[in-house]
């Protein structure tokens, strides 16, 4: 990628020096975040949050509490703390929950949508709308999308499409979505999975690249190899290039999130969590201005 400032890897021995201020504090479970909505940017203008997916062997008020302690402040919630069939009242009071916590939903996923209906497309964005999501994580099919697009403009609700690697019918990587999305609204983008991206054989910092303006929301994981789902591993540890792509998204200025999507050690995922934002916040730090 010609004229790319390249941002250097940086040692998890250096991590937590790097991080400074950022990383202090990561095991306190009283942590409060910083107060969200002020639309502000984390060093290298990469905002992190979570995916609560990496939190869903917990109740909801125990994940409130995990990410809490992580001094995160924007959540992409799953239906293990959102559910689907709770009632349109009993999920603005989760939301609520969230918002009692200085947390700022900013998504939801990832959800389904491959039924091709009204009526299910319907409830899904009756859904997001209840739960106060500007945007859903979607696994969708080709057949769907255009469906789903026109959801998309009544609701002004936008979606990202996850893609899920090789094993992926529909969409293992970006570059099988954004061929079928080309013309459509721009509200209807790309979720940049980056561990099941590398899995496909691209490099993750040239296919954020490739996404550009589509590009509206990547979740974040290490692999020790990048060709082995079963490696997935604490971010910083593995293969996975973390600076050079938040430099590429710094560089593209990407108004996403960089949620953390940690699918390993789900009984106790608060210190592999910890670790892993500890190692991103230090590499956004080492970034040149």
């Amino acid at each position: 990628m010609s004229g790319r400032r390249e941002g250097r890897e940086l040692p998890r021995r250096d991590f937590l020096a790097a991080a400074g201020a950022g990383a202090v504090g990561l095991g306190l479970g009283g942590a409060r975040p910083e107060a969200s909505g002020s639309g502000g940017r984390e060093a290298g203008s990469v905002e992190l949050g979570v995916a609560t997916y990496s939190l869903r062997n917990l109740a909801r008020a125990q994940a409130i509490e995990a990410i809490r302690a992580l001094r995160v402040s924007h959540v992409n919630v799953k239906s293990f703390h959102l559910p689907y069939e709770a009632t349109p009242e009993e999920l603005r009071a989760g939301r609520a929950e969230f918002e009692a916590a200085g947390l700022r939903i900013v998504g939801g996923g990832t959800i389904t949508l491959t039924v091709d209906t009204d009526e299910d497309v319907r409830s899904y964005f009756e859904y997001a709308r209840a739960c106060g999501m500007p945007l859903m994580v979607i696994a969708p099919t080709r057949q769907t999308l255009p469906r789903i697009e026109r959801f998309v403009r009544e609701y002004d609700v936008a979606v990202a499409i996850h893609n899920h690697g090789p094993e992926d019918e529909h969409f293992p990587g970006p570059q099988d979505v954004l061929p079928v999305i080309r013309d459509m609204d721009p509200r209807v983008g790309v979720c940049l999975d980056v561990g099941h991206t590398a899995r496909t054989g691209i490099d993750v910092a040239e296919a954020a690249e490739m996404c550009g303006d589509r590009l509206l929301d990547v979740h974040m994981k290490d692999l020790a190899d990048l060709a082995v789902r079963e490696s997935q591993c604490i971010v910083g540890e593995g293969a996975v290039p973390v600076a050079r792509l938040f430099r590429t998204l710094a560089d593209m200025g990407y108004q996403g999130y960089v949620n953390l999507e940690y699918e390993i050690d789900p009984s106790d995922p608060l210190p592999g969590m910890q670790r892993s934002f500890a190692y991103m916040r230090g590499v956004l730090a080492a970034l040149d201005p």
